[in-house]
């Protein structure tokens, strides 16, 4: 009878972790990960210091930032969420996890930043409610502004530069422009996603780059980002070559497979089919972020 018990409460908690990964799509936190190891590998290189428990501490930043965001997302959009198809199924409309819950997940997801930062340094600690501003006021631009792809370029931008920040507690330009790159890579494949809720958005008076211009100006859009996320890669590489001079071989290639990738996307949507949209945003987009990252960090040590 106890085993049985256990097993009840083990299945309730299962359950519990799996509705809050589903509320915050754990999984898209591979997108920005790979950036944030390269600024800490550019940081523990230039320390000639490596330290795991600083590591693990940009890991937990990275996790608890963008849980706050995703799920603060979640609970603002939750009356939108409710009338769209698309999204009636999510976690608060469809009554899975309570506003109150999800906002109270938020708040310890802040906390939990900001604490950590405090143990990381005392210019991450100054900068955190910075950090929290973004990736918390990117929820609100929809309601004022189709440049609302751009702020979250913005929120994923910073993870190469706070990782490389937790590092050495200085600013240098290559974290930043990598965070450009990031910026305008991302700007790219959210206009791509939101290809879907055009027709919506306009009806609900909400804002995006497809419901402003159109599928095919926002098609047009999305890939003039990408080309600047391209040219942004290619100055980052050959910066990168200047400073570090580790980085050769396995960085171009990891480059060239990124760029690949972005030029694939384009070529799985149109403003007519819109049925690969997930494959052109999430696959494509997650192996091109993984397999740059790997290579760059792989070059600093092979």
């Amino acid at each position: 009878m106890g085993e049985e018990v256990n097993a009840s409460e083990k299945d309730t908690i299962r359950t519990g972790i799996n509705k809050y990964l589903s509320l915050v799509t754990f999984s898209h936190t591979i997108f920005a990960m790979p950036f944030a190891m390269i600024g800490f590998t550019m940081g523990v290189v230039k320390m000639e210091n490596f330290d795991p428990m600083i590591l693990v501490k940009v890991i937990l930043c990275m996790i608890f930032a963008r849980s706050a965001a995703m799920a603060f997302n979640r609970y603002l959009d939750r009356d939108i969420d409710a009338i769209n198809p698309r999204t009636k199924q999510r976690e608060i409309p469809s009554g899975k996890i309570t506003e109150r819950s999800a906002l109270l997940f938020v708040v310890l997801n802040c906390l939990a930043f900001a604490l950590t930062t405090f143990f990381i340094n005392e210019l991450c600690f100054f900068l955190s409610p910075i950090a929290l501003a973004v990736i918390l006021g990117y929820s609100y631009t929809k309601r004022f502004t189709a440049l609302c792809h751009y702020v979250l370029g913005v929120g994923l931008g910073l993870a190469p530069v706070g990782a490389y920040l937790a590092v050495t507690a200085s600013f240098d330009w290559i974290p930043v422009i990598i965070g450009l790159t990031v910026l305008t890579w991302v700007a790219g494949f959210d206009i791509i996603y939101s290809l879907q809720d055009d027709a919506f958005d306009q009806e609900h008076k909400l804002h995006s780059i497809p419901a402003l211009v159109g599928r095919k100006n926002a098609l047009r859009i999305s890939t003039t980002s990408h080309i600047m996320s391209g040219i942004g890669m290619i100055i980052t590489l050959i910066l990168m070559r200047r400073d570090y001079p580790q980085v050769n071989l396995l960085g171009y290639i990891g480059a060239a497979i990124f760029l690949a990738m972005l030029i694939y996307q384009h070529t799985l949507v149109s403003e007519n089919n819109l049925k690969r949209v997930n494959l052109a945003f999430m696959t494509t987009n997650g192996i091109a972020s993984v397999v740059f990252g790997s290579m760059v960090i792989l070059d600093f040590f092979i």
